[in-house]
């Protein structure tokens, strides 16, 4: 039974992270197939070819993001994009949730920017234990600084195994520990629950248990 046990264990490594993979990768893939709807019908590959091919999407996305890309870099881009912003500025709900997106989206692909591109220790939920969190913002708003009565960092604090979901929080600059990990060993520890560590830490850790024994 424990040869078993480990040789299913061995399987299972080897497959469930293929597999897991896989529909990922072909959820994104069908995903950006259905830009292929934009085209005419006589125009769409399965009826000039006469069979589908999977992945033509994803050549017809990146085409279009670049293409808009080249459009509004240049003067007459960006004074179409600024009159559709100020037409959508007026809705009010649509105002709402398009303004908070982009805001997220200019601060996290932003060169200068820092949001998502630090992993810190924070106490929390409780002095004493301590989690990983990212740091989304070093300055707090002035009035929430002033009324707090010192400097905060914007810190988002992901959940286990999910890190898409969290809590935002604001939390004393000087409370706040930044780590030397990079935000994708910060997230495969977070979504493993722990069990994998960077590989610095399993340096650490075989190093602290042969010193040890």
């Amino acid at each position: 039974m424990g040869h078993f046990r480990r040789y299913l264990i061995a399987g299972l490594l080897v497959w469930v992270p293929l597999g897991i993979t896989w529909f990922v990768i072909k959820f994104m893939i069908d995903l950006m197939d259905q830009t292929l709807l934009l085209l005419p019908p006589d125009f769409r590959p399965e009826n000039l070819l006469g069979f589908r091919v999977p992945g033509l999407g994803v050549v017809l996305t990146i085409v279009i993001l670049l293409v808009t890309g080249i459009v509004v870099a240049n003067l007459v881009g960006r004074t179409l994009v600024r009159m559709g912003e100020r037409l959508l500025a007026r809705i009010p709900l649509v105002r709402s949730i398009y303004s908070g997106v982009k805001q997220v989206m200019e601060t996290m692909f932003s060169d200068s920017g820092k949001s998502f591109r630090s992993v810190v220790l924070i106490e929390y939920p409780r002095k004493g234990i301590w989690t990983l969190a990212f740091l989304t913002g070093e300055h707090g708003t002035r009035e929430s600084e002033d009324k707090i009565g010192s400097r905060v960092s914007h810190i988002f604090v992901p959940t286990t195994p999910n890190p898409t979901s969290g809590f935002f929080l604001m939390v004393p600059t000087d409370d706040v520990l930044i780590l030397e990990m990079s935000v994708d060993e910060g997230l495969k520890m977070i979504i493993s629950a722990g069990v994998v560590l960077p590989s610095r830490m399993k340096e650490e850790l075989l190093a602290r248990r042969s010193g040890a024994a």
